[in-house]
C-alpha cells in the first residue's frame, strides 16, 4: 500500500502542473476530452508499476476485451473536463485487483491535496484520517451525487435513464450534486459528504479504487438494480449502509 501511494503521489506533480497550464485538447467522442497529461500521467505510472506482477488496464491504453482478475487499473485523469476547465474536482485513480476482488485503492486529487487510499479488511483514510460512511437514514435528508455519462450526447436509451432516474430521486431527497469525477464521488460517499451516489456506463477505471474505498469506509456498493457489483456492472450505487435499501427502491420504482 505504502508503495502505491508513493508512486501515485509523485505522479501528482505532472497533474498539477497541467492543470494550470493550457493543454492541448482532442476528441475521443462527441464531447469525451483527452488532454496529453492524461497520456503522460498513464505512461508515468505504468512505467512504475511494471513488474508488480498485475497486468495494466490503462483508461488511455487498453485495447479492450475481457478484465484480468489480477490487474491495476489506472485512469490518470478522472474528470478530464473540469481538469480542462480548471475546477478543481479531479483525480488519479489507481485500483488493484486480485483474484476479482479489489485489494488496493489510491484516488489522489493534488489540487486539493485529498489522498484517499484503502486496504482490503484495514479501513479507508483520507490522507491520514480514517474515515466513515454517513449513518444517514432518512431520504429527505439524503443528498446525491450522481455523473451523466457521455453517451448522453446521442440522445439516447442512457439519456433517458438519466432523466427517468432523476425524476425519481430529486424530489424526495435533500437535493442533487453532479461534480464530475466518479472516483471523487465515491471517495466523497465514503467521508459521509454524500449519502449515496449512483451512475451508470462508468469504466472499471473509473470505479476500481472508489469502490474498496467506500466498502472500507462502511458503506455498500451494488450495482443499479441491486445485485453485486461488478467492474463490468451497468450501473453502480454507493451509499451509506443505512440508506442504501431504499435509496436502491426509490430509483428503481415506478413513477
Amino acid at each position: 500500500m505504502q508503495e502505491l501511494k508513493n508512486i501515485v503521489k509523485k505522479s501528482g506533480a505532472l497533474f498539477k502542473k497541467g492543470f494550470f497550464e493550457r493543454k492541448q485538447i482532442t476528441y475521443k467522442g462527441t464531447v469525451d476530452l483527452l488532454t496529453e497529461y492524461d497520456v503522460a500521467i498513464e505512461k508515468e505510472l505504468t512505467a512504475a508499476l511494471a513488474g508488480s506482477g498485475y497486468e495494466i488496464v490503462g483508461e488511455e491504453s487498453w485495447g479492450g476485451g475481457e478484465l484480468p482478475k489480477n490487474a491495476i487499473f489506472i485512469d490518470p485523469i478522472d474528470g478530464t473536463t473540469n481538469f480542462v476547465h480548471q475546477i478543481p474536482f479531479c483525480a488519479i485513480s489507481v485500483g488493484v485487483w486480485e483474484d476479482g476482488k479489489p485489494k488496493y485503492a489510491a484516488v489522489y486529487n493534488p489540487i486539493l491535496e485529498e489522498f484517499f487510499w484503502a486496504e482490503a479488511g484495514k479501513g479507508a483514510y483520507l490522507n491520514d484520517e480514517r474515515i466513515h460512511v454517513s449513518a444517514e437514514s432518512d431520504l429527505q435528508k439524503s443528498l446525491i451525487a450522481t455523473g451523466f455519462p457521455y453517451t448522453k450526447a446521442e440522445a439516447g436509451e442512457d439519456f433517458l435513464w438519466v432523466l427517468k432516474k432523476m425524476e425519481r430521486v430529486l424530489p424526495y431527497t435533500r437535493d442533487v450534486r453532479r461534480l464530475g469525477a466518479a472516483s471523487m464521488d465515491l471517495c466523497y460517499t465514503a467521508k459521509g459528504v454524500f449519502d449515496a451516489f449512483y451512475e451508470i456506463n462508468l469504466k472499471p477505471w473509473d470505479t476500481a479504487a472508489g469502490v474498496l474505498v467506500v466498502t472500507e469506509a462502511g458503506g455498500r456498493v451494488s450495482d443499479e438494480t441491486g445485485g453485486e457489483f461488478a467492474l463490468t456492472s451497468r450501473g453502480v450505487v454507493a451509499s451509506g449502509a443505512n440508506v442504501h435499501d431504499n435509496f436502491l427502491k426509490l430509483l428503481n420504482e415506478a413513477h
